[in-house]
């Protein structure tokens, strides 16, 4: 079974004091190239998130960037096409989707072009909004 990871997965993994580091992590560890995959753009986020954790939990660049290897050696990335991204744009406006959420439509596309069962994510309310083929697969680690 495929399973598609959501930031909000990936950054507890890798956050020990994230009230969800136990459960991200098993699940984390539990996929490999074959049954896990996450987008490009996650990784951009997770740096994004990692870099600038409140306080002492914040790392550096350069380990995130240990991080972010880490996961590119367990996940498959998933990226989409130029038009695959406008296709997602034309979507997302006739369904009146607005603001940041048109990344969760980018990662749920990317989570049905892997093919993935399951879409992991802790925002659940996130992704079910879309409804049909994208809420039957969310679900928490």
């Amino acid at each position: 079974m495929k399973w598609f990871f959501d930031t909000s997965v990936l950054v507890p993994a890798f956050v020990e004091e994230h009230v969800h580091h136990e459960l991200s992590l098993a699940a984390f560890l539990r996929a490999d190239k074959k049954t896990g995959c996450c987008s490009a753009h996650s990784l951009l986020e997770f740096y994004a998130v990692i870099t600038r954790l409140p306080g002492r939990d914040r790392i550096s660049s350069d380990q995130v960037l240990l991080l972010v290897q880490n996961i590119r050696e367990r996940l498959t990335i998933i990226s989409l096409s130029p038009e695959d991204h406008f296709a997602i744009l034309e979507k997302s406006a006739a369904a009146r989707v607005f603001g940041g959420t048109v990344y969760d439509v980018l990662l749920a596309h990317c989570a049905l072009k892997a093919s993935a069962k399951i879409l992991c994510t802790w925002n659940v309310k996130h992704f079910q909004q879309f409804g049909g083929e994208i809420a039957k697969r969310v679900q928490t680690p």
